[in-house]
């Protein structure tokens, strides 16, 4: 007598896959997920960017001559915020400050945030004569300025004092068109925002200061 053969089983595998809370999701499902995902990062991106500007490293806009030819009109720089919570504000630094009330009034209004040169130290005495810069007596030796610049250049004399506990003396590269710590007097550490450290723009002169 003939055999006839047994019917073939249920597709198990295909079976077990479909109960299997690992498989891909339907489309509309997956879609949204995807989503989730792609917003999530967005947040994490923007929230991670806001801290670093807040923090760590900002980008500010050179809006005046000052700093020539050092740093020119329309220039951009990186500023260090973290810089100086490692070591000492050094002598040659160029820092972004915060001026107070005082302050802006004698450099004029508009100004959230000044650029300019670490001359003298907390505790040094400072003093223009002639066409030469000393501290503590001694010649100040300023290889960042400009071929022909004076360095005591300027409407106002810079006389001699001594500068305080925790302040700083800063003065632009461009002696004859910055107002400065002649104009307003030394700077406190608290009001400096951090170090600038590279220029970004133009891309022409991009490099470090």
């Amino acid at each position: 007598m003939a055999t006839h053969p047994l019917a073939s089983p249920p597709n198990v595998t295909t079976l077990i896959a479909s109960e299997d809370p690992e498989a891909p999701t339907p489309g509309p499902r997956r879609a949204f997920r995807s989503g989730l995902e792609w917003v999530a990062v967005v947040v994490v991106a923007l929230v991670a960017a806001v801290l670093v500007k807040t923090f760590v490293l900002q980008t500010f806009f050179i809006p005046s001559a000052s700093m020539e030819h050092t740093l020119n009109i329309n220039d951009r720089v990186f500023v260090n915020k973290l810089a100086y919570d490692f070591h000492a504000v050094h002598r040659g630094d160029i820092v972004v400050f915060t001026p107070t009330a005082t302050q802006r009034r004698i450099i004029g209004p508009g100004i959230d945030d000044l650029i300019k040169r670490v001359i003298g130290l907390p505790g040094e005495t400072i003093q223009g004569i002639g066409d030469h810069i000393y501290i503590n007596g001694k010649p100040l030796n300023e290889p960042y300025l400009s071929t022909g610049v004076v360095p005591t250049a300027g409407a106002v004399p810079l006389y001699k004092q001594k500068i305080p506990p925790d302040e700083y003396f800063l003065m632009g590269d461009n002696r004859g068109e910055s107002k400065d710590s002649r104009y307003f007097g030394p700077v406190r550490r608290s009001q400096i925002v951090g170090r600038a450290f590279v220029r970004v723009w133009p891309l022409s002169r991009f490099g470090f200061i």
